[in-house]
């Protein structure tokens, strides 16, 4: 048996290992690599269609279809190089001289200095002319704060959209006016400036522009929503299908594989057996056929715990392998966060006109529909079937007293982050949502 476990470890396992090995060493070089080709793809832009100049989506050469592609087309790049050089310059920082001797060892053979620096000078050169547009043109355009807290017609987002695009100072100047307190109410002003946008010749094309914005941030939340929820979905399942799953079949063989990680698992099966065995002398006793021999039960008895044995294993080793799987599907979504925060400022501001938009009785609505299923009084009944269903995932036993405590303070510490929500934000944001909510839940 350790020969042949040591045969499958050298013909199998320890080429993937070795492969894996290989593949992390060469992360610095592969990284920078796919950055400069990212680079190259913007410059290619460049070269064939604006001339070698930069591209200017303001241009009346091609038309809106065409420039809408070379916009996706420039922000796809940026974000691969963006994402590259981040890796590169962590794995450069994790790297040390043990890791460029392990290279040589097997085979790796790094780029030369000049060549990098060659490299990473031709990305900066690059991404440099389109830093504004990434942080002052994609975000700002599709990011549109609502300026006010309450309600009013639709005319008003048109109305500070238009005063912003027509001149900024003069905007900041007329919302300095309203802010403060001055001679006219703050109404009227509103109405002259509501007045002054619906004169303008140009406003249908602010209506026009304020549309896409808000068009395109829903797009791009709803997108960057359902990523959330497919990616570690997906991540979970690949990497149990083809990483853990056959990982850890090759490291738990059948003959020494343990039936039950928990007690519970053994007394389920226990449970389960002596139902089967009570179940066989019922129908012995109550059936017109010959009775049954002690010997043909014990055979049927021990045909129904190789089964139970066979199925508890299975519940076994999915358990390790969700353990594992999970750790993979965080790890996704992690990565998911911190490769997309501009995204993350989008689904914010979406999430905030959303809100606003709803009215006072629909805000304290929905603040009681999630206080009490997450505090209310049946709340308790609910994080035990969820505590207990996360534990039989990962193949641990239902520890009560870690349930209970944790019944006890989580909810009160959520309780605590609700009321302290609305005492601190919602109470200065909403203060009508605050009294509608405080009715209805008195």
């Amino acid at each position: 048996m350790p020969t042949m476990k040591n045969s499958v470890f050298s013909q199998k396992i320890y080429p993937f290992l070795l492969s894996t090995y290989r593949w992390y060493l060469r992360t610095p070089e592969r990284s920078l690599e796919e950055a400069y080709k990212a680079a190259l793809q913007i410059k290619a832009i460049e070269d064939e269609h604006f001339n070698g100049n930069k591209i200017d989506f303001n241009s009346a050469i091609y038309s809106n279809s065409v420039m809408d592609y070379f916009e996706s087309e420039l922000k796809k790049q940026l974000r691969i190089v963006r994402m590259r050089m981040t890796e590169f310059r962590a794995s450069r920082w994790f790297s040390n001289e043990s890791n460029q001797k392990a290279a040589q060892k097997t085979g790796i053979e790094y780029p030369s200095p000049p060549l990098i620096l060659e490299k990473l000078k031709f990305i900066d050169e690059i991404t440099t002319k389109y830093t504004r547009f990434n942080y002052e043109t994609i975000a700002p355009a599709v990011i549109d704060k609502p300026q006010v807290v309450s309600v009013e017609p639709a005319v008003a987002p048109l109305t500070q959209s238009k005063l912003s695009n027509q001149n900024p100072d003069k905007s900041s100047k007329k919302r300095g006016k309203t802010d403060t307190t001055g001679i006219l109410p703050r109404s009227i002003l509103s109405t002259i400036s509501r007045l002054q946008v619906e004169l303008d010749p140009n406003s249908e094309q602010d209506v026009v522009q304020n549309f896409r914005q808000t068009q395109k941030r829903t797009i791009i939340s709803i997108r960057f929503l359902l990523l959330l929820i497919i990616i570690p979905l997906l991540t979970h399942q690949l990497s149990k299908a083809l990483l853990v799953g056959p990982l850890i079949e090759n490291f738990r063989s059948s003959e020494t594989l343990q039936v039950f990680l928990n007690a519970e698992m053994e007394e389920e099966a226990l449970v389960e057996l002596q139902r089967f065995e009570e179940k066989i002398k019922f129908e012995n006793l109550i059936s017109n056929a010959p009775s049954l021999s002690s010997e043909d039960i014990e055979i049927k008895m021990r045909e129904k715990a190789s089964e139970i044995a066979k199925q508890f294993r299975g519940e076994s080793t999915n358990a390790i392998k969700n353990v594992f799987s999970d750790i993979f599907s965080v790890g996704a979504f992690i990565w998911l966060l911190l490769a997309s925060k501009p995204s993350i400022a989008v689904v914010k501001d979406f999430f905030d006109h959303v809100v606003y938009g709803l009215s006072d009785s629909a805000k304290a609505f929905i603040i009681i529909l999630f206080t009490d299923i997450f505090v209310g009084f049946h709340s308790p009944h609910g994080w035990e079937v969820v505590l207990e269903g996360v534990s039989r995932h990962w193949g641990l036993p239902a520890n009560r007293d870690f349930i209970f405590l944790f019944i006890a303070t989580f909810p009160v510490i959520l309780d605590t982050i609700f009321k302290y929500w609305i005492f601190r934000y919602l109470n200065r944001i909403s203060p009508s949502a605050v009294a509608t909510y405080r009715n209805m839940n008195e």
